[in-house]
């Protein structure tokens, strides 16, 4: 029987989430301080993920399996319900329907363009919430072949179900490994318990002065404090307007090339190739505005304005990382486990500038966040959350969060993904995406790796950022740059 037969005979699927006693622990337990603020207006953030596969997805085979691990974690068989007597949002247990879940869309086979079919359908989604009548979470399989994918899910989940890491890791409980079908994914492993390293009484105070500094810093920005009205900066109201999700994946071992010929961490390269892409874009943005038509113009090759102040809502986990394996024994035993949005963020600033040098971007971007993992600016914005909501109610915090990340350029995060290839119930994976919507900024960039490849991936406001291909370019031309010149590095010592 082929795959849509079977669609077509599968009878709907329920499942009842509050007949054994483990699941009543979490009725009606208040969402977290986090989550609560992920409903406000201006962060009412959903995280959406694309997920290409190397052949046709058969519908009715994720819905069996889904039915015996994802809905086995409570979060996603609850309602989120407000008390009528505290105002509180709890989770409150319910049958699940997984056909209304798992949505799987007709298509015409032989569309024009199946790309920008995909893309014009994510960024369709991004238009419109999930009913609260249903657990805030959906998959929509797309039988429809791409450059790179025979099928394409795209998997929806509103951010208050739990922050990048945690539905990453519980994303990749429901996956095995594709060389070996028992064998569960591993993820890179962070040799580095914490962000902030004390070593001596010396770093002790550098940790309080960069601490001391970033609140000041935060304070100001909540008053006063805006970045450079850019190119790249939203307007009123982006929060609510559809994105265009664009991605653009390089190699892993480019990456590790620089790190090694720099001594510098993964994340300091990627940092420093996000600036240097960020820069290339502002510059031909400026150069088409301001240079066009000016003789003047004709041998300058920087048109940035100077001292712009750009900066980056960069997220840090607070917690040690999820385990896989952890996760797939909260789902057999419908247990929460290690679960939620424990997340804080720093404001991270780029110097935005055409260099001569392509190795600056690197190396400032790494002596930029050293200052913040030496500091206790994630805990402190994580703390002033959980503050202002016991003393001043999930109203002030929403207004607070919004200012603040309004009157930055960016959001940006980082999560790593699998270092094997992955199946996902019989799916093996080519590629996987995640980013967010209903952010207040214009812009967000997400890194993920899998296998061999590290990918970027843009969420852009359409009416700031026309053209987002172009952005994935310039990220990908500043690699290959800055590549080139550490390796010239190291053949000149």
């Amino acid at each position: 029987m082929d795959s849509s037969q079977g669609l077509k005979n599968l009878k709907p699927i329920k499942t009842t989430t509050k007949d054994g006693p483990k699941f009543m622990e979490h009725d009606h337990q208040p969402l977290s301080p986090m989550a609560r603020l992920f409903h406000e207006p201006g962060s009412n953030v959903y995280i959406i993920t694309m997920m290409g596969s190397k052949t046709k997805i058969k519908p009715d085979v994720v819905k069996q399996n889904l039915v015996h691990s994802l809905l086995r974690h409570p979060r996603f068989s609850s309602l989120q319900v407000t008390d009528k007597e505290t105002g509180n949002i709890v989770w409150v247990p319910t049958n699940v329907n997984i056909d209304n879940h798992v949505l799987v869309p007709e298509l015409d086979p032989n569309i024009e363009c199946p790309d920008k079919f995909v893309e014009d359908y994510m960024s369709n989604l991004s238009k419109s919430p999930i009913e609260k009548s249903k657990p805030l979470w959906d998959l929509h399989l797309l039988d429809i072949k791409t450059t790179d994918a025979e099928g394409s899910g795209v998997f929806r989940f509103h951010h208050s179900l739990g922050d990048g890491l945690s539905l990453m890791t519980l994303f990749l409980a429901c996956t095995r490994q594709s060389s070996d079908i028992d064998a569960l994914p591993t993820l890179p492993v962070n040799k580095n318990k914490g962000y902030i390293k004390v070593g001596s009484f010396c770093s002790v105070l550098k940790v309080l002065w960069n601490s001391i500094v970033a609140v000041m810093f935060f304070v100001f920005t909540l008053l006063f404090l805006k970045d450079t009205e850019t190119p790249l900066k939203g307007s009123v109201g982006v929060e609510s307007r559809s994105r265009r999700f664009v991605r653009k994946s390089v190699s892993l071992a480019d990456i590790k090339d620089v790190k090694n010929a720099l001594n510098v961490t993964l994340n300091d390269v990627v940092l420093g190739v996000t600036q240097a892409g960020l820069s290339r874009y502002l510059n031909r943005r400026y150069s088409e505005t301001e240079g066009v038509g000016k003789t003047d113009h004709h041998d300058k090759k920087n048109f940035i304005p100077k001292d712009i102040r750009l900066r980056a809502t960069f997220f840090f986990n607070l917690r040690a990382t999820t385990r896989i394996d952890t996760l797939v024994d909260s789902m057999k035993s419908g247990t929460l486990g290690r679960w939620g949005n424990q997340i804080g963020y720093v404001l991270l600033p780029f110097s935005m500038g055409i260099k001569t040098n392509p190795l600056d971007y690197v190396k400032e971007a790494k002596a930029v966040i050293d200052e913040k993992k030496a500091s206790l600016e994630p805990l402190f914005s994580y703390f002033v959350v959980a503050s202002v909501l016991k003393l001043f109610g999930i109203k002030a915090i929403g207004k607070l969060n919004h200012k603040v990340f309004f009157n930055t350029t960016l959001w940006f995060s980082n999560v790593p993904g699998p270092q094997q290839e992955v199946t996902f119930y019989g799916h093996d994976v080519t590629y996987i995406a995640p980013s967010c919507y209903g952010q207040p900024n214009s812009l967000m960039i997400h890194i993920v790796s899998y296998m061999d490849k590290l990918t970027f991936v843009l969420s852009a406001d359409e009416e700031t950022i026309p053209d987002p291909h172009r952005l994935c370019d310039d990220l990908e031309v500043s690699l290959q740059l800055i590549k080139a010149s550490a390796l010239a590095s190291t053949k000149n010592k």
